[in-house]
């Protein structure tokens, strides 16, 4: 017996992704020039990762050589909440909120694999969530899951760019989808005029320069002239926040796992100002929030409290 994309995609809605897709496990020499342009120009800051696994990256078949088609899966993080729900004034970006979305996704993508291998046993397959050397958005778009926009994330009709997106790689061919080949974007700049640091140009993001990029993935201090953080202490929602794809089509999530939990909700400046390390093991224990580090997070919070 033949396992179908078919069937594929209806187990993967039963185990709770939103979308899904399947491309075929094809050459990506566009997307591969695009990244090494991007890494020229130093736009990846610090994370070195990004250059020394870009062949990888680049080439799925450098990362995975049986690679023959890949399941692209999208879960939606959107609670319905926002900054101003949170007691404090110190900002938390919303996908931290909940449990960390690479082990919910992680945990779903196996279940979908063991349950390909009943009927296949021998079948190969990687299950890849962020951390793993793949291009997450082009195979989500080349799999019909939708479009990448100019703030980077990629956007879909029905739940906009609040999706965590993840990857099943199989060494076996199946039914494919259709690319997604729109760009519903439009003349629209809103991600762009609203990003206060300057960070993107369209489809294009300077790392160095991303709030995200500098409250979490930056290590060590900052330096003497580093701007204005805008009250971001851990990521940054801003081009998500206004972008109309998510003001008009986003849906609450349905999974308790991203519910805010109550100690990001009722944390207060106070409680920021004066949580040690135990208390930071505790808050992020489990979630995304972690990523961070301690001694990152004082020092954003830090800088949020310099005199302007």
């Amino acid at each position: 017996m033949k396992i179908s994309s078919k069937s594929i995609k209806k187990k993967a809605i039963e185990l709770g992704f939103q979308k899904v897709g399947i491309t075929e496990a094809s050459e990506t020499l566009v997307e591969q020039k695009n990244l090494e342009a991007w890494l020229k120009k130093g736009n990846h800051a610090g994370m070195q990762w990004m250059e020394k696994r870009k062949d990888e990256r680049g080439d799925i078949h450098s990362y995975f050589p049986e690679a023959r088609s890949i399941i692209s899966v999208g879960m939606n993080y959107y609670t319905g909440k926002d900054q101003n729900d949170l007691q404090s004034d110190y900002k938390f970006s919303n996908y931290a909120w909940g449990e960390d979305y690479h082990e919910v996704l992680k945990k779903q993508l196996f279940f979908l694999l063991n349950w390909i291998k009943e009927v296949h046993p021998d079948i190969k397959g990687l299950v890849c969530v962020d951390t793993a050397p793949v291009m997450d958005k082009v195979w989500a778009q080349r799999g019909g899951l939708g479009w990448i926009g100019k703030h980077t994330n990629l956007i879909s009709r029905d739940y906009g760019s609040w999706l965590f997106l993840g990857e099943l790689i199989l060494d076996q061919d199946l039914e494919y989808d259709n690319y997604f080949d729109e760009d519903l974007c439009g003349t629209c700049m809103a991600c762009i005029e609203a990003c206060p640091t300057q960070a993107l140009d369209e489809y294009k993001i300077d790392a160095g320069k991303c709030i995200s990029y500098l409250t979490i993935e930056h290590r060590g201090s900052f330096s003497n002239d580093q701007g204005d953080l805008y009250g971001w202490i851990y990521g940054c929602d801003v081009c998500q926040e206004v972008c109309p794809w998510n003001q008009k089509f986003s849906m609450v999530t349905n999974r308790e796992e991203f519910q805010t939990r109550k100690e990001i909700s009722q944390f207060e400046n106070i409680d920021w100002d004066e949580l040690d390390e135990e208390g930071f093991r505790k808050l992020v224990k489990g979630s995304a929030g972690k990523r961070t580090k301690y001694s990152g997070l004082k020092r954003n919070i830090e800088h949020k409290k310099r005199p302007k």
